[in-house]
């Protein structure tokens, strides 16, 4: 568990009683609109909660899917998945969805703030980075505020509702995490 006290949120570990609360964000046509999947039902969400939580206790951890609570109740999903395709890497990508209620409250920035302490102060990664969707500006504003450099767009990057949607990369390096972006 990672907690931000001043604005109230935390991120824990998943269990099986927070379909519900997922099932309110990736069912969501609003919240999904910029992410890499349309919709999910209760079946898909059950699916998706058993398997993180399965991950969760994979040895090494590679991939942390956290609950965001905010004030004890459980609003979005936080994901760093550690990238294990070369020896020499040390990065990881994170991604991020909040309840539309939530949206517009400094929330989404706490969350990604909380991921990259995460990265960066617990497992000791050199380089954090996130995709988004080219329109979604509000995770734009939330990764440059935190100090993420945007790199660029990778073109036809993912499939998703019968189109090819591009993607444009934010990262951070460990020694660009200052002391002001950790607050």
């Amino acid at each position: 568990m990672i907690t931000d006290a001043e604005r109230g949120v935390t991120l824990r570990e998943f269990t099986a009683d927070d379909v519900d609360a997922v099932l309110a964000v990736y069912g969501d046509p609003k919240v999904t609109e910029h992410l890499s999947f349309e919709p999910r039902n209760r079946d898909q969400v059950t699916a998706t909660i058993n398997s993180v939580t399965a991950a969760a206790r994979a040895e090494p951890r590679t991939e942390y899917s956290l609950a965001v609570e905010n004030d004890s109740e459980v609003i979005g999903f936080a994901r760093l998945a550690v990238d294990t395709q070369h020896p020499g890497q040390s990065s990881a990508q994170l991604g991020f969805a909040l309840r539309a209620s939530h949206w517009g409250r400094g929330l989404g920035t706490a969350t990604v703030r909380l991921l990259l302490r995460l990265g960066f102060e617990e497992l000791g990664l050199y380089r954090l980075w996130g995709a988004r969707s080219p329109e979604n500006l509000a995770s734009a504003r939330v990764m440059t505020r935190l100090g993420m450099v945007e790199e660029g767009r990778i073109r036809g990057h993912i499939r998703v509702r019968d189109r090819w949607r591009d993607s444009v990369v934010h990262s951070i390096l460990a020694d660009e995490w200052s002391a002001d972006q950790r607050r």
